[in-house]
């Protein structure tokens, strides 16, 4: 479990650092994109590629880029 949050908190940060939002989402923010990215990029791209904590990482990190834009884009339509 605790693996996940952090792995997803990575995962989190690293979609961040792509798409230049990542400076102002927290670190509760980061951990939950990690997580929900990691579901998205593994229902649409599978498992493949390294795995961590029950993780594939590449499709996480595909996966929580476009969580990370499509939170970002509802956000900005908000305001």
């Amino acid at each position: 479990m605790i693996w996940s949050l952090i792995v997803g908190a990575l995962i989190g940060i690293i979609a961040g650092a792509i798409t230049k939002k990542g400076s102002s989402m927290g670190w509760i923010a980061n951990i939950l994109a990690g997580l929900v990215g990691s579901f998205v990029g593994q229902a649409l791209l599978g498992t493949w590629g390294p795995s961590l904590a029950g993780m594939a990482l590449i499709p996480s990190i595909v996966g929580a880029v476009i969580v990370v834009a499509v939170v970002s884009f509802v956000l900005s339509k908000m305001n």
